[in-house]
């Protein structure tokens, strides 16, 4: 019997990965099993243990610390992953592990199926996210992976830039416009019902920290909420961050912010299909998160991107950049909420697929395997 493992450590992660999860489970049999590895900040009490959020078979739960405050906390963290990754490789010698991205810990797991000889199937490389920790790590991740399924045709050209073959490199698109058109289904009524909320203009926000700069996380963020403050009309809807360095800060900020700012609401997580239907009635989205520049524009809906974080992704017009700086801020989504930037936004076509992605993902993914010729001995594909 052949195996492929999907792993997922984080709920954005897992957004993403859903829709492969399932088509990759429509073609199990008795000669193919799918096993999902959930690991992570999934498991955690703090950052929502969005386990729970999860439908599908859960085959393995591999806990790992998750604690963020500082570098030694990521590499101890990366250390236990390896560990513990390689060990469970080792054990059931799958034909194929699917990553997607470019988590710290992600690239520790990769470095166990590279010391287990298994074959990493990669979702999302070629990005380029100048701000963050992330770029270096995505980047790393490609150049230990067999198979590369890239979400843009900037992407397609960058891993074959890095020595990958061309064969061997899929530009399929985003999963994220796929689950816009299969999970983005509540009404604006009943997704704000859900969080407590009645009908409203609202903008929903993400604020990550930019693990590429030293500055003061408490500085940045207090500029995020001073300009909050000056749109009390508005209700702002915000997912915590995720567990970088920093992150843990940002979050005991939001929750103190959240019992002082009255238009402010806080959450661990919302749950894709939540997320996704209050992005598609928002006035616009707010923070440094990748939904704000891969899904957002696809709802056609404005997206205010703040700081360096995600510098050098593709980007379509509807998304207006700026400064961490409170008056920047302020400007920027003056400019979302205009009619002439809405008008823009009407027009804007998504560079990042048609919604088939993960369809294709698993058919490639499974002739691969079945075919039985993987050979990890890659040969530097020279332009």
């Amino acid at each position: 019997m052949k195996k492929i493992a999907v792993v997922t450590a984080t709920r954005a992660e897992y957004g993403l990965l859903s829709p492969v999860i399932k088509e990759l489970r429509k073609q199990e049999n008795d000669n193919l099993k799918i096993e999902l590895i959930v690991t992570g900040t999934h498991l955690s009490e703090k950052y929502g243990m969005t386990i729970d959020e999860i439908k599908e078979r859960i085959d393995h739960k591999i806990v790992i610390p998750v604690a963020s405050e500082s570098e030694l906390d990521i590499s101890e963290n990366q250390a236990n992953a390896l560990v513990k990754f390689t060990q469970l490789f080792r054990e059931e010698k799958y034909d194929a592990v699917i990553l997607l991205g470019d988590r710290y810990e992600t690239l520790a797991i990769a470095i166990a199926a590279g010391n287990t000889r298994i074959p990493i199937f990669h979702l999302c490389g070629g990005d380029t996210t100048e701000g963050a920790l992330d770029e270096w790590i995505r980047h790393s991740i490609t150049k230990i992976s067999y198979l590369h399924f890239v979400t843009n045709e900037e992407s397609h050209k960058r891993v074959i830039q890095l020595g990958e073959e061309p064969e061997r490199v899929f530009n399929y698109g985003s999963t994220s416009i796929d689950n816009i058109l299969a999970v983005a289904n509540m009404s604006k009524t009943e997704a704000l019902g859900s969080i407590g909320l009645e009908d409203c203009a609202y903008a929903l926000c993400t604020y990550h920290p930019v693990t590429m700069e030293d500055g003061s996380v408490d500085e940045q963020i207090n500029m995020f909420f001073e300009a909050i403050k000056a749109f009390p009309e508005l209700q702002f809807i915000i997912t915590k961050s995720n567990a970088d360095q920093g992150g843990a800060r940002i979050n005991e900020l939001l929750d103190k912010s959240a019992n002082e700012i009255s238009n402010l609401h806080v959450f661990a997580s919302l749950g894709i299909r939540r997320y996704l239907s209050l992005m598609r009635y928002a006035e616009f989205v707010l923070g440094n998160s990748s939904s704000g520049i891969i899904e957002t524009p696809a709802f056609k809906v404005p997206t205010v991107n703040i700081g360096d974080r995600q510098r050098g992704r593709l980007q379509s017009a509807s998304i207006i950049n700026c400064g961490t700086g409170m008056e920047d801020i302020v400007q920027a989504i003056r400019v979302a909420m205009s009619n002439h930037h809405r008008e823009i936004c009407k027009a804007v076509v998504s560079p990042y697929g048609n919604g088939h992605a993960a369809e294709k993902i698993a058919e490639k993914a499974v002739e691969i395997v079945l075919n039985g010729r993987i050979d990890l001995k890659k040969k530097f594909y020279d332009l």
